[in-house]
């Protein structure tokens, strides 16, 4: 302890100014190493590694997963679970993160934790991801792809005409592309309709 009475002894003879540099470079030192930390915990939990840590996700919707056009292709571009349910954008990413915290409740208390809880609750856990990217017109679907850049010449005949009537109807990516990296659960609404509910009752 005797830094510290040693400290204390020097802050009776210092100025303010000293003493307020001294408060003002603490918290800067302070703040930086909170904000540092956040941002590793952030970079983490945006890992493959991360998001399958637990038999509920690595042993259901992971599994469908491997194989399909997001997980190998003809050009090696691959898609992990981030790129597709966690915004880039620095606030949506800490909204979407701050949210997945209440749905670790699921998994401590075994709500989804054999196959058949975790398929009798999937289409209700799927309506509230299909409901998120329609509210906000796909958007970590366009973190990847971009329209404007889009060859439509390379497209076929029949996704140039669905894109285009996609443009022209102003749907967006998830009305079609669903169930294109898991399986399609059985249920009433896709998100096509679910867009149409949320519009009818003046949510979008």
């Amino acid at each position: 302890m005797k830094w510290w009475q040693n400290l204390k002894q020097r802050c009776r003879t210092c100025s303010r100014v000293t003493l307020g540099a001294g408060a003002v470079i603490l918290t800067l030192l302070i703040g930086g190493g909170f904000a540092i930390a956040g941002a590793a915990g952030l970079a983490w939990t945006n890992t493959e590694s991360f998001c399958i840590g637990c038999h509920e996700m690595r042993e259901n919707v992971y599994t469908e997963f491997k194989g399909t056009i997001h997980d190998k292709n003809r050009t090696g571009v691959r898609a992990i679970c981030s790129d597709c349910h966690v915004p880039r954008e620095p606030g949506p990413m800490v909204l979407r993160k701050m949210a997945a915290t209440f749905e670790l409740w699921g998994h401590f208390t075994g709500v989804i934790d054999t196959k058949e809880k975790f398929d009798a609750h999937r289409y209700d856990m799927a309506k509230r991801v299909w409901t998120r990217m329609v509210k906000t017109d796909s958007l970590e679907c366009r973190n990847c792809h971009k329209a404007d850049a889009m060859e439509s010449d390379l497209q076929t005949e029949k996704a140039q005409a669905r894109h285009a009537k996609a443009r022209q109807e102003g749907q967006t990516c998830i009305e079609c592309h669903f169930g294109i990296a898991h399986g399609e659960p059985e249920g009433e609404l896709g998100p096509k309709e679910l867009k149409a509910e949320l519009v009818k009752a003046g949510k979008m």
